[in-house]
This record gives C-alpha cells, structure tokens and sequence, in this order.
C-alpha cells in the first residue's frame, strides 16, 4: 500500500474552466505532503505550460501526454493509430493504479475522451470499481456520463457564468494554456 490509507475517486467536470486546474491543484498540494502523483493526459498532446512548470517537481509529479485532438479538429473519426494509441493509456492508466511507484493519479481528460468514443463507459468504470484502496484517482474532463458520477465519492461540476472568449479572447499562454 502506498502513503494513503484510503483513497478516493473524485471527478472534475462541466462546461467550465477549471477541471485540469483542480485536478493540477492537488498534484501539487500532494507533493508538499511527500505523494507522488502520475498525470495523465488524453487527447492533450499540445506543449501546455503546466507541462513545463511541473517539470521542476520530477520525482514527485509526473506527466504523460497520450493521444492528440486533431480527429476533432478535423471531425472526423479518431484512426486506427489514434484507437491504438488509446488502448495504450488506458493500460499505463491501469497499470499505474496497480504499481506502487504512484499515491495518485489522474486521468485529465478522460470524460471527454469518453464523449469522442476513445472510450466506452463501462471501461472506465471498470478502473474506478478496480481502484486499490490505498490510491487517489481523479478523472476530469467535460461531458462525465452519469455512470462514473455515481460511481465516484467526490464530485465538482465547474459552470461557466461568463467567459471572455466570448469576447474574442483567444486562448492565453501561462493562463488558459
């Protein structure tokens, strides 16, 4: 068993800003408690800053980025390669939550994973009901089907009120990515 005596399954979601952001809050808080934390990335290939910054925690938080967004960009449905590379997460996924090297982990991103069909619910609910006791499993990302909300012991709904993309605001380096 890892340094928690009990873990929990939470879930970040909604349409609002912030999922990724709660789920990075508590890598980093984790860290100072000495928990090693495993971020995983799906359809998140793209260089964000939160990738650089936690770099200088290298020992304690690691990040791997799987799967690229382009089939969305594209609407178009993910490729074979895509598909393969899918299966291929959701093992480190697995794995991680089976090894001893990680207290937590998190899964950002895997609720929309779910909504583009990388996913079938039921695959991802199998991982929450495998979870060993002693790890913290956090899954963010918009569109969470009703299954895993149950599923899981906390859950956040992140509400947009008001954007200012709205606005013709793109994007921001350091802020939004």
């Amino acid at each position: 068993m890892g340094l928690l005596d009990k873990g929990y399954v939470q879930i970040y979601t909604g349409n609002g800003k912030g999922k990724t952001s709660a789920a990075l809050g508590i890598a980093l808080r984790a860290a100072g408690a000495g928990y090693k934390t495993l971020i995983i990335q799906f359809m998140k290939k793209f260089p964000y800053s939160e990738t650089s910054s936690l770099k200088k925690f290298s020992g304690l938080i690691a990040v791997e980025q799987w799967i690229g967004d382009k089939f969305v960009i594209k609407r178009s449905a993910p490729s074979e390669e895509e598909l393969d590379e899918a299966k291929r997460a959701l093992e480190r996924a697995r794995e991680a939550l089976r090894g001893d090297e990680f207290d937590i982990i998190i899964m950002d991103e895997i609720c929309v994973s779910i909504y583009f069909k990388l996913y079938d619910t039921n695959e991802i609910l199998e991982i929450i009901k495998s979870k060993p006791d002693g790890k913290e499993l956090i899954l963010t990302g918009r569109y969470c089907p009703q299954e895993l909300i149950d599923a899981a012991d906390l859950v956040t709904e992140m509400k947009e009120i008001k954007h200012y993309y709205e606005q013709g605001v793109l994007s921001r380096k350091g802020i939004d990515s």
